[in-house]
């Protein structure tokens, strides 16, 4: 145990120090060290890749857990496809990398997501029209409350659009492995977005190589500074896009972006929202900026804290809760702070 700040584990690079930080490299170190810290009722945070999440700049004053497990296991059937069990630490773009290589089918929209295995169910993250619940067959846990491992198959985690049920009960289930069932099969599923068809050169509907798939998805995230490594410390998108009911939908005006959903409601663009409330890309609020790439993107422009990307969330919501009436929830993980 040691006391490190923070800001050397989230892509935001803003963060107070740890009380105590444990470095959990396996399942057996991640369980012991849950059990001693609710054993002396301290804080617990549990952190993964650091990618969706905004740490106040006072840190955390209890145990910070970060998970560093590694290892799979898989069986690939020429017909069935495969069935993959990954653990939680695992960094998500080379588990879909990984999948890619073994001619297993998808995934290939969710590339370049960052973040960790274990992370990704709880946001049920997605891209491009797919969300990772599509995806997996069941979640193995360790329940705090119970202090027990437990197992949900995927029709007990309640996956919704960027929400389960490891995001509804925080804290109560650390997420231990996922296992995942693929397709196998050299092309993807239907490409469904425009941007993308339009960057792919083909028409909405259409299948093309996985591989290709994820190579433009890639570009294209690139292109947002969506990616880790491109120059721009960011928690990807702060905001989730809102789902409207169908008369909120039809009082914005007729250019905003609508996707109809399955239960009689619109999802709209929470980047379009912004853009035309007058958020503008790069526009800057002391070391916070609205990144030059996306608008969604708030980013730490070299000296951000905590309390700057904060003002800057609040803005950007106040601005378009003004022009349109509506609340923007952030997607992002807040830890001693709120907007």
């Amino acid at each position: 145990m040691s006391s490190e700040n923070l800001s050397d584990f989230t892509t935001l690079k803003v963060g107070g120090p740890a009380k105590n930080l444990v470095h959990a490299r396996s399942e057996d170190e991640l369980i012991s060290a849950i059990k001693e810290a609710d054993s002396t009722k301290s804080p617990l945070l549990i952190l993964g890749g650091g990618s969706n999440i905004l740490v106040g700049d006072q840190g955390f004053a209890g145990t910070v857990i970060k998970i560093e497990t590694s290892g799979n296991s898989f069986e690939i059937d020429a017909c069935s496809g495969g069935t993959l069990t990954v653990s939680a630490g695992e960094d998500w773009d080379k588990f879909v990398a990984f999948t890619i290589e073994k001619g297993l089918a998808n995934l290939e929209s969710l590339s370049g997501i960052p973040g960790t295995v274990g992370g990704a169910p709880i946001q049920n993250i997605g891209a491009y029209g797919h969300e990772v619940a599509e995806v997996i067959a069941r979640v193995r846990t360790f329940d705090r409350q119970l202090s027990e491992i437990k197992t949900f198959a995927a029709s007990e985690c309640e996956f919704g659009y960027r929400t389960s049920k490891f995001k509804k009960e925080p804290g109560r289930y650390v997420i231990l492995d996922v296992t995942f069932q693929l397709r196998r099969g050299e092309e993807s599923l239907p490409v469904q977005y425009s941007e993308l068809a339009k960057e792919l050169g083909v028409e909405i509907g259409a299948r093309v190589p996985i591989a290709t798939l994820r190579e433009v998805v890639l570009k294209l995230r690139g292109a947002k500074g969506m990616l880790l490594g491109t120059g721009i410390d960011s928690a990807g998108s702060f905001f989730t896009n809102p789902i409207l009911s169908a008369d909120d939908a039809a009082k914005l005006p007729a250019e905003a972006p609508r996707w109809p959903q399955a239960d009689g409601r619109v999802k709209t663009s929470a980047a379009w929202l912004m853009e035309h409330s007058g958020m503008e890309k790069g526009f800057k609020l002391a070391g916070a900026q609205i990144s030059p790439k996306h608008v969604l993107a708030l980013s730490n422009a070299g000296d951000a804290t905590a309390a700057d990307l904060v003002a800057l969330a609040k803005e950007a919501r106040a601005k378009v809760l003004d022009k349109f009436g509506i609340n923007l929830e952030p997607e992002v993980q807040f830890v001693g702070v709120t907007i």
